[in-house]
């Protein structure tokens, strides 16, 4: 089933401390960035790529699309303030397309291609989906530093990306967020205040975002996992 993603790529990642753009810093000698651009790159079912990105970031990353040959991204657009901002930037550049949007992580090089279209079919017969993976630490609620509360933790889900809508389910959800001046933690959030519900499919645990220096290790362990299973 057809689908284009949009992937948000103006952020600076200050909590990485690289003095630049998280996402040019690379893994087995690829930038983040291409990393993530790849897994798109080759399935089938993604009619296009939309990357919201800095200004300051445009040669360069014109540059590492060339060089890697990355044919997919049909648009660079200029994020915004937010992330919030940027992904609404990207909705707009998607022009007349009516069917399935993902937004993903720029940072989560390591989603699957299946994860991806069992959201997709989910997002198009419920109009809405999130990947996501069950919490498996225990959870407190504290105030100054005291618990208050030991949450149960059956029903909670650690959400990931990428999450999927149709176009004008989300379309619908950044125009009222923009009326109210509301800013989102994801773009579920703003789907659930229309309302509107959302369907989960769960992902895995290696679909993680590259936020701190720490996470660079486990990319890379990640890297060696999958080169020993014989994947790519």
């Amino acid at each position: 089933m057809p689908y284009q993603v949009i992937i948000p790529a103006a952020g600076q990642g200050k909590r990485m401390g690289a003095g630049k753009n998280k996402l040019l810093l690379t893994l087995e000698g690829v930038p983040v960035l291409i990393h993530t651009l790849k897994v798109f790159e080759a399935d089938p079912e993604c009619a296009g790529i939309i990357l919201p990105i800095h200004p300051d970031d445009e040669a360069e990353f014109k540059r590492l699309l060339k060089e890697y040959g990355i044919h997919k991204v049909s648009s660079l657009v200029i994020g915004g303030k937010e992330r919030q901002d940027s992904v609404y930037n990207g909705l707009k550049a998607l022009g007349s397309f009516e069917g399935v949007v993902l937004v993903h992580d720029a940072a989560r090089p390591f989603i699957k291609a299946e994860t991806i279209h069992a959201l997709v079919e989910a997002a198009s017969n419920e109009g809405g989906a999130i990947v996501a993976v069950p919490v498996k630490d225990t959870i407190k609620k504290a105030v100054n530093s005291q618990v208050i509360e030991t949450v149960e933790r059956s029903s909670l889900w650690a959400v990931q990306t990428p999450q999927a809508f149709r176009v004008s389910i989300l379309l619908k959800a950044h125009n009222k967020a923009v009326s109210e001046q509301f800013i989102g933690t994801d773009e579920s959030s703003l789907v659930e205040r229309l309302p509107h519900q959302v369907a989960i499919i769960e992902g895995d645990y290696d679909n993680i975002k590259l936020t701190t220096p720490e996470d660079l290790y486990f990319a890379e362990a990640i890297l060696r996992k999958r080169k020993d299973a014989g994947m790519k």
